[in-house]
């Protein structure tokens, strides 16, 4: 499945830092346990996620507890939503 190459969740904590390749961005997803996905940075133009960046913005501001980018929504709307961004 095509989703599977551009989402990549990262399975090591240790060297999550150095698994993200130019052009992308790390986010974590989830209502309770979030989990780590890393997108194309052109996800962001999009007006479905610019709707996932405003929903994160309501609820965590600009504190993110994950230290990263964090979007509270299902996994699986997550996923949804990405695979008809690609």
């Amino acid at each position: 499945m095509a989703i599977h190459k551009i989402l990549r969740r990262s399975l090591s904590s240790e060297k999550r830092s150095n698994e993200v390749p130019k052009g992308h961005l790390a986010v974590y997803v989830g209502q309770n346990e979030k989990k780590r996905f890393v997108i194309p940075l052109s996800y962001l133009n999009h007006p479905s996620f610019q709707e996932l960046l405003f929903q994160a913005e309501q609820e965590f501001g600009f504190h993110h507890p994950m230290g990263g980018l964090t979007i509270p929504c299902s996994e699986d709307l997550f996923v949804d939503l990405t695979s008809r961004l690609s």
